[in-house]
């Protein structure tokens, strides 16, 4: 006997299908039941697509209701969130990095006025002071040298006195010839900025050594055209921390009186300016050279702004022929015609320190001649040590 199988109807709009009052979408359809994600699912695409005739439409009504009521509550919530209530207590910026043990921050509530605002250098005592920065001149400092018993010690003590000086500092030593490495290594290890340079002229009379190493610096000085206050410190002089801090005040021609140990080793005799205050008003010296020597002064007893060197034009100087100390001259007499060829008379000069009452540097003549030159600052020998009997 053939069976009959009638197939669902097309319209979903039906309540009623085969005679049956068995909805499709009902729990209890054997043939249609579905499980409630799917149902869910369902239900979401007809709500979005707009099919208004998928579920009842009470039911429809109500959920859509739900949803509404729900997007207002948040909102509102949401507006209420943001907007402010009361003052503001913590007005600190967030802080995300991570520390740790930080100390707790302390909330202020007070209204904080900022006036003015000063950089400063805040100290232990958290004392502030302001924070002034003052340009200096730079100081050049020329020093002749040679290879003598004595010559690391006397180069050892004047560099030490130029590493207190503040900076800018300029050093340079120039020795005969050749470079020494013994001279290169005090250089390097003295921490102050230098210039190593050699004198390379044939020498007729040693006497006239300095003179020719100190006209190498004055080369080097007018050639790179530096700016600076030039002194003259021979290696074997004596020199105070003050006299390189008054170097700065000098403005074109600066100059002191020195104390010079005679060549008998019995008396000090006084070699310089007689001042009132800062002007130049006489001499220091002796009945012998008076009337032969026109500014009585010692080598290290002046210094002189470096740009007379390389621009007369700034001092209304006629353009002459390179400024040098002459080989000609009688030896005694090399400052005096050096300093002519700086300043035309004592207007131009000025007396330092204040008054010219106060000795910086000394002039000794300690040198011992007998001893020889010790070959790279090692003893040849070892030292032979005598232990003591008990």
């Amino acid at each position: 006997m053939a069976s009959i199988r009638r197939t669902l109807s097309p319209y979903q709009d039906r309540s009623h299908q085969n005679g049956g009052n068995v909805s499709p979408f009902s729990v209890n359809s054997p043939s249609h039941k579905l499980n409630s994600t799917s149902r869910f699912a369902l239900g979401v695409r007809r709500f979005i697509g707009g099919e208004k005739h998928s579920l009842p439409r009470k039911g429809f009504r109500t959920w859509k209701r739900s949803i509404y009521s729900c997007l207002s509550f948040f909102l509102v919530g949401f507006l209420l969130g943001l907007a402010p209530f009361g003052e503001f207590e913590d007005v600190r910026t967030p802080d995300f990095s991570f520390e740790v043990n930080r100390p707790p921050i302390l909330d202020v509530k007070e209204d904080i006025v900022v006036d003015k605002v000063e950089l400063a250098v805040v100290k232990r005592e958290n004392v502030k002071e302001r924070f002034d920065y003052v340009a200096r001149k730079q100081v050049i400092v020329v020093t002749p040298t040679y290879n003598r018993a004595l010559q690391a010690y006397y180069l050892n003590r004047l560099g030490q006195v130029l590493r207190l000086v503040p900076p800018p500092v300029l050093w340079i030593v120039v020795e005969m010839n050749v470079a020494s490495t013994e001279t290169a290594d005090i250089l390097r290890g003295m921490g102050i900025m230098y210039r190593h340079l050699v004198c390379t002229k044939n020498l007729t009379n040693i006497k006239d050594r300095g003179v020719h190493q100190r006209n190498t610096a004055l080369e080097h000085i007018e050639h790179h055209k530096l700016d600076g206050i030039v002194y003259f410190a021979d290696d074997d002089n004596i020199y105070s921390l003050e006299l390189f801090e008054t170097l700065r005040d000098i403005s074109r021609f600066g100059t002191w009186p020195v104390a010079m140990l005679a060549q008998s080793k019995n008396k000090a005799v006084l070699e310089g300016p007689v001042c009132n205050g800062s002007h130049v008003i006489g001499w220091h010296t002796n009945e012998k050279s008076k009337k032969l020597r026109r500014f009585h002064v010692d080598m290290s007893g002046f210094a002189f702004n470096s740009t007379i060197l390389w621009d007369p034009k700034r001092w209304q100087k006629p353009i002459s022929p390179s400024i040098r100390q002459l080989d000609t001259i009688k030896e005694g007499f090399q400052e005096t015609t050096f300093i002519e060829q700086l300043v035309e008379d004592e207007s131009q000069m000025e007396g330092t320190p204040f008054g010219c009452s106060k000795i910086l540097n000394w002039h000794l003549h300690l040198e011992a001649r007998e001893v020889g030159y010790p070959r790279g600052w090692l003893l040849q020998k070892n030292l032979d040590a005598v232990l003591p009997i008990e």
